[in-house]
């Protein structure tokens, strides 16, 4: 929305903001209620990671057909009736009796409710705001306000736990939703609804199938190896039978649910890949630090919320100044910083703890990595959703949100699976460890990233085509 006036912007960006704040405080605020939750519903500290990582993991196993129905419902249609689901969602889980009803609540009705409001936010960024300057300057203040909410989602729901109860974090989320809804008026949708768009059903089981086999598998290998081998090699073979369907359909000129043409830019597959990779650490890191704080060294949800400030001050400091970043330097550069800055801020933090037994040995490290995700994480959007066209914005979005997404329950699974082997010292270093890992295979898919110039400006109604390279 070329010449779109600033407080028009703002009326318009704000429940925009606020969604992606609220959808990524509920993936985080629960790591320092474990203890809480786990004592008043009778249940263990791995039903309730379980319960996190079923969150994680509904996002992204249906934020591929979430984004596919914006197009068949319309976007704000989408954002509003997601915003309902949530908030119903939020109110279950707040007198949740037990772990089964908190699972439906959080992390089923709260996961499809994201998976439907999340892909309309950036796809109506992208339309709503057409000019380069004005959606690099939207598309930060969203990301800032995602990552401020994982990071600080351990903070707000310290201090609500302590003061109230970890009940009222719940409610404290279903009010947000409320204020979302009314500010959401606001927003129009740029472009009409088409009802009689096919969707893809078939794919979207597929799809969703294949990617909660993955993760449980990840989740059994603490338990039983056999299992989670089976689990491992039946997602694998899903997926492959959801690609094998998506070309069928293609081939007879039928709309897929995700076209095979999305996996053909080499430029979008690595920033989708950095993509996957920072919010894996960054939800990782949010889990395991809440965890080892909490088990280990006795802390509880305020103290533990507290040590995280140093993070989500980072995140918000590195985030805010995205725009101003990315005139001064390319991308790839921003993102392959990131993750040097933030695995650094892990080792850091490793260190510091083995030496240092107060808390505030975490900070530094933490702030590192809040500083080294929140640079990244707005280059790596603009890198993936500019390498394609308006009209494919909706499959895109909903891809980048699945794949982040995916990323978080990865996260959280993986470094969730090795403190629960053992939830000491040891455990804590290894997860972190294997973190760190996976953030140099990030910095690798960074570096690859092509040199190519600075991607030309973006005129009103169009955006860069296929294929233009990326930094």
């Amino acid at each position: 929305m070329a010449g779109m006036a600033a407080t028009e912007a703002r009326r318009v960006l704000a429940p925009l903001a606020l969604a992606q704040f609220i959808c990524s405080f509920a993936g985080s605020n629960m790591n320092v209620m474990i203890n809480d939750i786990s004592e008043d519903l009778d249940t263990t500290v791995q039903g309730v990671q379980v319960a996190i990582t079923i969150f994680l993991l509904v996002m992204a196993a249906l934020m591929i057909p979430g984004g596919k129905l914006t197009d068949k419902w319309g976007r704000k249609r989408c954002l509003l009736a997601g915003l309902v689901v949530y908030g119903v969602g939020a109110v279950l889980s707040a007198v949740a009796p037990g772990l089964g009803v908190l699972i439906l609540g959080n992390s089923i009705l709260e996961g499809v409710g994201t998976a439907l409001l999340i892909p309309p936010v950036y796809i109506l960024t992208t339309l709503l705001f057409t000019d380069t300057a004005s959606r690099a300057r939207a598309f930060g203040a969203i990301m800032a306000m995602g990552g401020v909410g994982a990071a600080a989602g351990p903070l707000i729901g310290g201090l609500i736990t302590s003061a109230i109860s970890w009940r009222a974090a719940f409610v404290f989320q279903a009010l947000v939703i409320v204020v979302i809804v009314v500010l959401s008026r606001k927003i129009d949708d740029p472009l009409p609804a088409d009802p009689a768009r096919p969707f893809d059903t078939v794919g979207a089981v597929l799809s969703a199938a294949g990617l909660v086999l993955l993760v449980m598998g990840i989740l059994a290998i603490d338990n039983n190896g056999w299992l989670a081998l089976g689990l491992l090699l039946g997602g694998a073979l899903v997926l492959a039978g959801f690609f094998s369907w998506v070309r069928g359909r293609e081939r007879k000129g039928r709309e897929p649910l995700l076209s095979t043409a999305l996996f053909r830019n080499r430029t979008s597959n690595l920033g989708l890949v950095t993509q996957n990779t920072q919010w894996l650490m960054l939800m990782g890191v949010s889990f395991t630090v809440a965890a080892y704080l909490q088990v280990v060294r006795g802390y509880d949800a305020v103290e533990t919320g507290v040590i995280f400030t140093a993070a989500t001050l980072g995140i918000l400091a590195s985030s805010l100044a995205a725009e101003k970043l990315a005139r001064r330097h390319a991308q790839r550069t921003l993102i392959m910083v990131g993750f040097v800055v933030a695995i650094a801020g892990i080792a850091v933090l490793l260190a510091l703890v083995a030496w240092t037994p107060g808390a505030w040995a975490f900070a530094p490290g933490l702030l590192l990595i809040g500083l080294g995700l929140g640079a990244m994480l707005t280059p790596s959007v603009n890198v993936v959703q500019s390498c394609f066209s308006e009209a494919q914005q909706g499959e895109i979005s909903g891809l980048s949100r699945s794949i982040s997404n995916l990323g978080s329950s990865l996260g959280t699974a993986i470094a969730g699976t090795i403190l629960v082997s053992g939830l000491s010292k040891g455990a804590y270093a290894a997860a972190m460890a294997a973190l760190a890992v996976i953030g140099l295979g990030g910095l690798i898919a960074a570096g690859l990233l092509p040199r190519g110039a600075r991607p030309p400006a973006i005129e009103a109604g169009t955006t860069a085509p296929p294929g233009t390279p990326q930094r």
